[in-house]
């Protein structure tokens, strides 16, 4: 067992060191990427950094997940350093308070050598701890990221029936934004990309790009093929009313044949949880005792003790 938590050890180490040496090459690239727009034009770099383009792969997938500040991903690397020293203290007491130690005596009183299968379990349990505590930061970005995907597919329908029907009434494309932007849409993810996208045009960006650039801080599938569809109409000349109206129903039906393919997958995710989680406990609880007692007439018998 020292030998397997040794080598458990030392792959945590090596990891955590190449991450380490990673974060640090990307943090002095930034700087030195800085450096060169400072002195290649007298411009707000803070205000850049925080602009719709964002630089760098993890400045890019914390932007995607919401976080959008200058300091996101500073935040991100030293919220990864503080879990991994948590992680790494936490099975460090793990090993010397001696609570593995009793793991494996309790594991192993556990008749017929049945619990001796369960060893290895004991023996990865602190990594295991640690490994979490360290992907901790992940996970909450990941969750971030996919809570922001799921409300602007909750919005998007809606939002596009509303376009729809505004532009059919003879609003434009602006005007009928500039209304939904007004509606209970307004402070969810969706409504603050339109803001965005607003602001863009403002500013004086073609509609093209503007359209282009909102599908690029969204980058889901179904704001994809919207702005695809806006783009070639906006190219072609075609009237936006109907795109829109298109584009609402194809949305519409798109979110209903998700629903259904969620309600056909519940039967086989249902499955997973019957068996690992309730047919075990339904099987100990029922015939643990029974198993308890033929295990110790299996030992006794064994032994040569007789009956």
């Amino acid at each position: 067992m020292p030998s397997i938590n040794l080598i458990i050890a030392f792959g945590l180490l090596a990891g955590i060191v190449a991450i380490g040496f990673y974060a640090i090459r990307w943090m002095l690239l930034r700087e030195q990427t800085r450096a060169r727009w400072e002195q290649a034009a007298d411009v707000d770099v803070n205000q850049a950094l925080d602009s719709s383009s964002p630089r760098g792969w993890l400045s890019g997938w914390l932007f995607l997940a919401g976080y959008r500040s200058a300091a996101a991903p500073w935040t991100f690397v030293a919220g990864m350093i503080t879990c991994t020293m948590v992680g790494m203290g936490a099975a460090t007491l793990f090993l010397l308070s001696g609570l593995q130690q009793v793991m494996e005596r309790t594991v192993v009183l556990v008749p017929g050598g049945v619990g001796e299968t369960f060893l290895p379990v004991v023996w990865v349990a602190p990594w295991i701890i640690a490994i979490l505590l360290i992907c901790l930061p992940v996970t909450i970005v990941r969750s971030a990221r996919r809570k922001r995907v799921a409300m602007i597919e909750q919005d998007l329908p809606l939002a596009m029936e509303l376009m729809a029907t505004l532009s059919e009434a003879g609003l434009s494309f602006d005007s009928a934004l500039l209304r939904i932007l007004k509606t209970r849409l307004a402070g969810r993810p969706l409504a603050n990309e339109l803001n965005l996208y607003h602001a863009d045009l403002l500013a004086g960006r073609p509609r093209i790009q503007s359209l282009r650039r909102l599908s690029g801080r969204i980058r889901i599938g179904s704001i994809s093929i919207l702005v695809s569809a806006l783009v070639q109409a906006e190219q072609m000349g075609m009237g936006i009313a109907k795109v829109l109206r298109t584009q609402a129903d194809d949305i519409r039906a798109r979110r209903r044949e998700k629903a259904i393919a969620f309600a056909n997958s519940l039967p086989v995710k249902r499955l997973f949880p019957l068996v690992i989680c309730f047919l075990p406990g339904l099987f100990v609880w029922t015939l643990g005792p029974a198993f308890v007692q033929l295990f110790k007439l299996t030992e006794t018998f064994t032994r040569g003790g007789g009956f």
